[in-house]
């Protein structure tokens, strides 16, 4: 089961509305999750422990998409990053299949002979 939480900001932190249940509060978006799991507790919710909550904080203005977009940028430099790691590993293991020393490697890569080590294990 997945609660849905829409978080609004108030004077002493955070009014938190779980979708279908009810709403509790909590003094941060930190805290938002287990002040969420010790209300479904109180409210007698059998998967209060195990359930996946989703708190979504309710922004002002441009926030929101600034936020939407700033995540967005970050999931595609990990992407960028596993693709690049990716490749080196391969390209380090293919010169060293065609026959160059780790530290012909690195300078190729421009990466430490110790790099290249970890590059070619299996």
């Amino acid at each position: 089961m997945t609660y849905q939480v829409l978080a609004k900001r108030w004077p002493l932190g955070w009014e938190l509305h779980i979708d279908g249940v009810g709403v509790t509060q909590s003094r941060t978006l930190a805290s938002a999750e287990k002040a969420v799991r010790s209300y479904l507790t109180l409210d007698d919710v059998a998967d209060a422990d195990t359930a996946d909550i989703v708190i979504s904080p309710e922004l002002d203005g441009n926030l929101a998409s600034e936020a939407e977009a700033a995540r967005e940028a970050t999931r595609r430099a990990e992407q960028a990053r596993d693709e690049a790691a990716s490749q080196t590993r391969k390209v380090a293991r293919d010169l060293k299949a065609a026959g160059m020393s780790g530290a012909d490697v690195a300078v190729v890569l421009g990466v430490s002979p110790q790099r290249v080590s970890q590059l070619t294990k299996s």
